[in-house]
């Protein structure tokens, strides 16, 4: 007994300690990051319709707004786009979709582009891209989306992508309220919605 005693170190006692220690630290980051996962799906589930709605909506008010008005097209091309953004916003209730599909819709916008026949198309366009790479970032917020460019450096990001990625999406009270409080220990929908003082819609569309 006084053999074994002797042949634990302090050294190797501190040893010890700090791997049960990282192994508690690995299995509470886990334990967080399961019950988010968890969060995100029930959100998916449970609104993913509203959310899916409202980026139609909000695509209707901006092409309403940002289109080229005096042009002969406006119509049928406002149908269309809108049609088009529709489609791609119904993707929110997916559980994932492939980079292999968000290529086939960019090119979609490109081969429309094509057939616009004025110079002054690139803005209604411009437009449309705009509104589906927002639905993009939604849907990479929700874990539906995983591209390979995510793993990306930053340096690797043109401004424009570094704001509209990273910058824009935390840059609220709530959004960092819901940041702070998940980084620390897990939270449930209710706890969010209590911190944030946001109830419902306005705490899913935050």
């Amino acid at each position: 007994m006084d053999h074994i005693e002797e042949s634990v170190t302090p050294d190797a006692l501190m040893h010890e300690i700090r791997e049960i220690r990282g192994d508690l630290k690995r299995f509470f980051e886990r334990t967080n990051q399961v019950h988010l996962q968890s969060l995100i799906s029930d959100l998916k589930h449970e609104y993913g319709d509203i959310l899916s709605k409202n980026h139609v909506e909000r695509a209707r008010e901006c092409l309403s707004s940002n289109m080229v008005h005096d042009c002969e097209m406006h119509d049928t091309c406002f149908q269309i786009l809108l049609n088009f953004l529709t489609v791609t916003s119904s993707h929110i209730n997916d559980e994932e979709i492939t980079d292999d599909l968000v290529r086939s819709y960019r090119a979609r916008i490109d081969e429309m582009r094509k057939k616009g026949p004025y110079l002054r198309c690139d803005i209604c366009f411009t437009e449309v891209r705009r509104l589906f790479e927002k639905q993009l970032d939604l849907m990479r917020s929700l874990g539906i989306l995983k591209q390979q460019e995510e793993s990306l450096p930053v340096m690797d990001y043109p401004e424009e992508k570094i704001v509209s990625v990273i910058i824009e999406p935390i840059a609220s009270i709530p959004r960092f309220q819901i940041l702070q409080s998940v980084s620390a220990e897990t939270k449930t929908f209710s706890d969010l919605s209590q911190i944030t003082k946001l109830r419902g819609g306005n705490f899913c569309f935050t």
